[in-house]
């Protein structure tokens, strides 16, 4: 087979799917991109068998078919080293030579069987669910609560994010039982209610394809796996199996006292002052007096504190609470408002975290943090 393809857009395709790869792989052959050629398409797949992402480029000057697998690693790396030029590709059916070829130059690369490159899974029929869901609200679902995610070999259910999806809205629920993410769209819903749990590792893939895409994502799922068709790719996964935990228990309804406040303000001066918070504990206190906010930090072992003050409207009685600072920091960087509302009870239970205002009023962005002991 041959084909003739642009060195920029090949490396582009290539740098999107070989996020996949894994440094682990169990089967060697996983350690390659699988090339086919048919009909004048080029279809390119990795896979990590977990995962398997496709992309596939219209070419206008190819001959014959087949499939062939290419070394990932060394054919990113030597396209990285070329400029925006076409590339003649060249593979010998029975020996499986890759032949790379330039304007000045000729390269030549051992191909393997791609017959043994695994099988893509397929969603059963007679179990799928499909809907059609416009790019914005899967990436905004996602990229709100990737972060929030556990790494928990114990606990495989909190290390993706749950999607639930109903006839009203579908919601993003993610969680690593210190904070909590729950982000829902109004404008986006499914026929029936189902759900399902994204792993980690296909949800960020999804965070850096989508963004290229400016059609509807379809998404089919039965009961293990998933899919999401974009115009220029294809990513299948496995779901994590299990039942998530029910997410709206822990959320606290009665909420008396809050607190609103320049986000940026407050972003910027925690991590000013969390600098000299323990490293073991990296507990932050925040101090509530009429509309005064007291932001202090202290890491005894080296006789280091540090107290910053910001203005700030509350309601409610004086209150002082502890967080872990890279927890509150990281919320406050996924919230998108410029002014944050933190609503409390008391310095044992959860604080709420909201955005006052939002631009688009079908979201609704809810985010949860556990509080830390303060040390008297």
């Amino acid at each position: 087979m041959k084909f003739v393809v642009s060195s920029m857009e090949l490396l582009g395709h290539l740098q999107a799917i070989s996020r996949v790869i894994s440094n682990k792989n169990t089967l060697p052959i996983l350690d390659n991109f699988l090339f086919s050629l048919e009909d004048g398409i080029l279809e390119i797949t990795s896979s990590d068998l977990e995962s398997t992402l496709v992309t596939h480029i219209q070419l206008d000057n190819t001959e014959g078919s087949g499939a062939v697998a290419i070394p990932a690693r060394l054919l990113s790396d030597t396209l990285k080293e070329f400029p925006e030029i076409p590339l003649n590709f060249e593979v010998n059916p029975d020996n499986l030579m890759v032949v790379i070829q330039s304007e000045n130059g000729k390269f030549s690369i051992p191909g393997q069987n791609g017959a043994e490159f695994p099988q893509m899974p397929v969603i059963k029929d007679d179990q799928k669910q499909t809907l059609e869901l416009e790019q914005e609200v899967l990436l905004s679902g996602i990229s709100k609560s990737l972060f929030a995610t556990a790494d928990d070999e114990l606990r495989p259910v909190m290390n993706g994010i749950y999607m639930e999806l109903s006839p009203d809205d579908i919601t993003f629920v993610a969680s690593d039982a210190h904070k909590l993410v729950r982000y829902k769209r109004t404008d986006a819903s499914a026929g029936s209610a189902s759900s399902f749990i994204l792993p980690k590792k296909p949800a960020s893939l999804l965070k850096n394809i989508l963004p290229r895409e400016e059609n509807k994502v379809v998404l089919e799922f039965d009961d293990r796996n998933a899919s999401f068709t974009l115009t220029n790719y294809k990513l299948v996964c496995r779901l994590v199996e299990g039942n998530y935990p029910s997410y709206n228990s822990v959320i606290p309804s009665d909420n008396p006292y809050k607190m609103s406040i320049d986000r940026l303000a407050f972003y910027n001066t925690l991590k000013r002052v969390s600098v000299f918070s323990n490293q073991a504990s990296n507990l932050v206190k925040l101090s509530l007096t009429g509309n005064q906010l007291n932001i202090s930090a202290q890491d005894i072992d080296f006789s280091i504190s540090a107290t910053e003050r910001l203005s700030c409207q509350y309601e409610g009685e004086d209150m002082e609470i502890g967080f872990k600072s890279t927890f509150l920091i990281e919320i406050l960087a996924n919230l998108a408002s410029d002014d944050v509302v933190l609503e409390m009870s008391d310095p044992t239970r959860a604080g709420i975290l909201l955005p006052s205002t939002t631009e688009n009023e079908n979201e609704d962005t809810l985010m949860l943090l556990m509080p830390m002991m303060i040390n008297a």
